[in-house]
C-alpha cells in the first residue's frame, strides 16, 4: 500500500501541474484575451485534440496494461515498448500529414492559430507516459512537468497581454507540451533496451489498441465535440465559456485520474498473478475515496460559484457559473464510472463492456447537444455531458453488478453525500449574506472546509468505517516521518 500511497502523491502533483497551473493564469487570460479570443482557442485546441485522439488510439491504455503484465521482464517490457510504438509512431505519421492538409485546404479562419497547434498534435509522436506508467514510475513524470509546466505560466505573464497575443499564448502551450512529451525520451534507455521487432511482433497489439481505441473516440465526442459543435452552431462567446467551467471541473476530475492512473498498473499486475482478494480491497476504498474527494470538492464548487465566477473569470464571464453547477454533477458520474473501468474492467481486459458503455455516452451526447445548443447554447452542452457521463457510469455498473457489490459501495458513500449537501448550504448561505469579493470567497472556502472535514471526521469515527483508520495511518505515518526529521536537523 506504500508504493500506491506515494505513486498517488506524485500522480496527484502531476494533475496539479496540469490542471492547476492553467487555473492560476486562468484569471489573467480571461482578461487579456477576451471571451472571444478564448473561445478561438479552445476551438482550435479541440479540432487538434481529435487528430491527437485519433493517432493515439487505444495505445495509453493498452500500454500501461501491456508494460504492468511483464514490467519485471527487461526482454519481454523491451519488446513490448517497441512493439506498441511502432504503431504509435506510424498512427502519429499519418496524423500530422493529415492535420496539415486540414489547415492549409479546410480551415476557413484563425489559420495560423490552427497551424500553431500542429506543435500541439506533433507532441503525441513522442509521447510514452504509458510506459512510465505501466512500471508504475509516475517521479518521471512529475519532474519532468514542475520545470516545463511553472516556465510555459512565467511565458504568458511576459507575453501575453492583449487579445491579439493570442497566437503567442497558443505558441507557449502547444511548445510546452511538446517538450514535455520529448523529454521522456532522455530516460527511455534505462528502462527498455533496443530490440528489433517484426510485424508478427506488432500484430497482437493491433486488435487490443483498436478496441480500446472505440471508447477513447466515443468519450471524446462528449469532452471535445461538445466545444466543436458550441463553435458551430453558437458562437466563440459560448465555447469561452463552456472552456472556463471545464477548467474549474477539471480540479476534482484531474484528482480522480490520478488515482485511476496509478490504481491501473498495480490493478493490472495484481490479476495477472491471481491476487483478486487484494485488488477487490482497492476497488472498494478506492470507491469511498473518490466519493470523498469529489463530495468535497464539487459540492463546494456548488456552493461558491456565484461569487468564484466574478471573482475568478471577471465580470465578463458570468454565464459561467450555471455551467460550473451543472458539470460539478458529472464529478460523480466520472468519479464511480472511472474506478470500475481502470480497476476492473480494463485490468480483466472487459473492454467491450468498456466499449459499449462510451458509445452509449456518445450516442446520448450528440443527440442532446443537436436539440438544446441551438437554443440554449452551451447549458445545452453541459445538459448534454451530464446525461452522457451518467449513462457511461450505468451501464458499467449494470455490467459489473454481478461480480461487484457495487449496491453496498452506493449505500456506504450516501452520508458523505448528505454531507457534502450540508456543506453547500452552509457556503450559499454565507454568500448570499455577503458581497461579492476575494474575501467572500475566501470565508466561503474556510467555512466550507471546517464544516465538510468535521463532519466527515465525525462520521467515521462514529461508523468505524475503514477510511478512517486509513485515515489515522496516513497521520501516524507523517507524524513518525516529522518527528524524525526533526532530530536529524
Amino acid at each position: 500500500m506504500g508504493s500506491i500511497k506515494k505513486n498517488f502523491t506524485y500522480n496527484i502533483i502531476y494533475q496539479a501541474l496540469v490542471v492547476l497551473l492553467p487555473l492560476i493564469t486562468a484569471p489573467y487570460i480571461s482578461r487579456t484575451l477576451g471571451s472571444t479570443s478564448v473561445g478561438v482557442y479552445s476551438y482550435t485546441y479541440s479540432i487538434a485534440q481529435y487528430f491527437l485522439i485519433f493517432a493515439m488510439l487505444g495505445i495509453s491504455n493498452h500500454g500501461n496494461r501491456s508494460i504492468a503484465a511483464v514490467r519485471d521482464d527487461i526482454e519481454a517490457r523491451s519488446k513490448k515498448f517497441w512493439s506498441i510504438y511502432a504503431i504509435q509512431f506510424t498512427t502519429f505519421s499519418i496524423a500530422i500529414l493529415l492535420y496539415i492538409l486540414y489547415v492549409v485546404f479546410i480551415a476557413s479562419d484563425n489559420k495560423i492559430i490552427a497551424l500553431l497547434q500542429l506543435l500541439y498534435v506533433s507532441s503525441g509522436l513522442f509521447d510514452i507516459s504509458w510506459l512510465f506508467f505501466g512500471l508504475e514510475q509516475f517521479k518521471i513524470t512529475v519532474t519532468r512537468n514542475i520545470v516545463i509546466k511553472i516556465s510555459t505560466v512565467i511565458c504568458m505573464f511576459i507575453f501575453v497581454h492583449q487579445p491579439s497575443d493570442l497566437w503567442k499564448y497558443t505558441l507557449i502551450m502547444a511548445l510546452g507540451t511538446f517538450i514535455s512529451q520529448s523529454y521522456l525520451w532522455f530516460y527511455v534507455r534505462k528502462k527498455v533496451k533496443f530490440v528489433r521487432i517484426s510485424f508478427s511482433d506488432v500484430k497482437p497489439n493491433i486488435k487490443p489498441i483498436l478496441i480500446l481505441f472505440v471508447p477513447v473516440i466515443a468519450y471524446s465526442i462528449y469532452k471535445v465535440m461538445d466545444k466543436v459543435m458550441l463553435g458551430n452552431m453558437s458562437d466563440y462567446d459560448q465555447v469561452g465559456y463552456y472552456q472556463s467551467a471545464e477548467k474549474i471541473i477539471n480540479i476534482p476530475t484531474g484528482v480522480i485520474t490520478a488515482l485511476g492512473t496509478v490504481m491501473l498498473p498495480r490493478m493490472s499486475n495484481l490479476i495477472a498473478t491471481g491476487n483478486t482478494s487484494k485488488s477487490n480491497q482497492y476497488i472498494r476504498v478506492s470507491f469511498k475515496l473518490v466519493t470523498i474527494i469529489g463530495a468535497a470538492i464539487a459540492f463546494g464548487l456548488i456552493g461558491v460559484t456565484n461569487i468564484l465566477t466574478p471573482v475568478y473569470f471577471g465580470s465578463d464571464f458570468l454565464p459561467t457559473a450555471p455551467l460550473i453547477t451543472l458539470l460539478s454533477i458529472t464529478v460523480f458520474f466520472m468519479a464511480w464510472a472511472n474506478v470500475i473501468r481502470t480497476q476492473y474492467l480494463i485490468p480483466y481486459n472487459m473492454d467491450k463492456v468498456y466499449l459499449a458503455s462510451t458509445i452509449t455516452g456518445a450516442v446520448l451526447n450528440l443527440i442532446i447537444n443537436a436539440l438544446l445548443i441551438p437554443q440554449y447554447q452551451a447549458v445545452g452542452a453541459a445538459i448534454g455531458t451530464i446525461v452522457a457521463e451518467f449513462s457511461v457510469m450505468f451501464v458499467q455498473v449494470v455490467a459489473v453488478r454481478k461480480k461487484l457489490p457495487v449496491g453496498k459501495y452506493f449505500v456506504s458513500v450516501i452520508p458523505v453525500m448528505v454531507i457534502g449537501l450540508v456543506m453547500t448550504v452552509v457556503v450559499r448561505i454565507i454568500g448570499n449574506q455577503m458581497s461579492v469579493s476575494i474575501l467572500t470567497l475566501v470565508v466561503q472556502i474556510g467555512v466550507g472546509a471546517i464544516v465538510y472535514l468535521s463532519l466527515l471526521a465525525l462520521y467515521l469515527y462514529l461508523s468505524k468505517d475503514e477510511m478512517w483508520n486509513y485515515l489515522m495511518n496516513i497521520i501516524a505515518d507523517f507524524w513518525r516521518k516529522l518527528k524524525k526529521h526533526t532530530k536529524e536537523n
